[in-house]
């Protein structure tokens, strides 16, 4: 049987004593009284891009689901699991949350895969190339803007492109739909670049991201 990683138990073992003792009451509130986010955050599995870090968040504060390129599938209620979806109808139905991003980033190896299917190494059951389908329309439209441009510029257009279809996607949910339309649900876009720290959020009526 494997031990579990040393790394992570020395880890583990500062958090304790560096800032969980130190906020005891907090964790103590949120046992008790449960969860209470204004926020949900649907962002890339990516190791290098969180969203609690970026946006200075304590425990409570955000409901974060991360999976590869921060995808959003449509509105559908056929087969049996549906990790995404399941995770957005808690959170609108349930915890009741103000504010919904989709937060993308800089290299994304899923956009990757998406633009270069032979960019990930894949499985028979091909599982990376089947999620990523869900952008193969806007991946269409970003190769026909872009046909001289450079792969990086390719790269970061699919990248936003990803989120807005991920928004739109959003709105193919009756239950998003009718809170956005009552005003007690809005939805965001935002685009991290890694390499500058900078955070760009969507203007929705100009379809542009702009710089915080």
């Amino acid at each position: 049987m494997s031990s579990f990683p040393e790394s992570l138990t020395d880890r583990y073992r500062r958090f304790r004593h560096r800032h969980f003792v130190l906020n005891a009451d907090h964790y103590e509130e949120l046992a008790t009284y449960g969860q209470n986010p204004e926020t949900m955050v649907i962002s890339c599995s990516d190791s290098r891009v969180d969203p609690e870090t970026i946006f200075s968040a304590m425990p409570g504060e955000l409901f974060i689901v991360r999976n590869v390129a921060n995808l959003v599938p449509p509105y559908e209620t056929g087969g049996k699991y549906h990790g995404v979806s399941t995770a957005v109808e808690f959170a609108v139905m349930n915890l009741r949350i103000k504010n919904l991003i989709i937060m993308g980033h800089s290299g994304c190896g899923g956009v990757k895969a998406a633009l270069d299917q032979s960019a990930a190494i894949q499985t028979e059951a091909q599982f990376i190339s089947r999620w990523m389908s869900m952008l193969d329309e806007a991946r269409l439209s970003v190769l026909s803007a872009h046909q001289n441009s450079p792969q990086a510029i390719k790269q970061e257009a699919l990248e936003k492109e990803g989120i807005k279809q991920a928004i739109k996607n959003l709105r193919t949910f009756p239950f998003v739909r009718d809170q956005e339309e009552r005003g007690r649900l809005a939805l965001h876009g935002a685009h991290f670049d890694i390499r500058t720290g900078t955070l760009t959020v969507l203007n929705h009526s100009r379809g542009m991201f702009y710089p915080l």
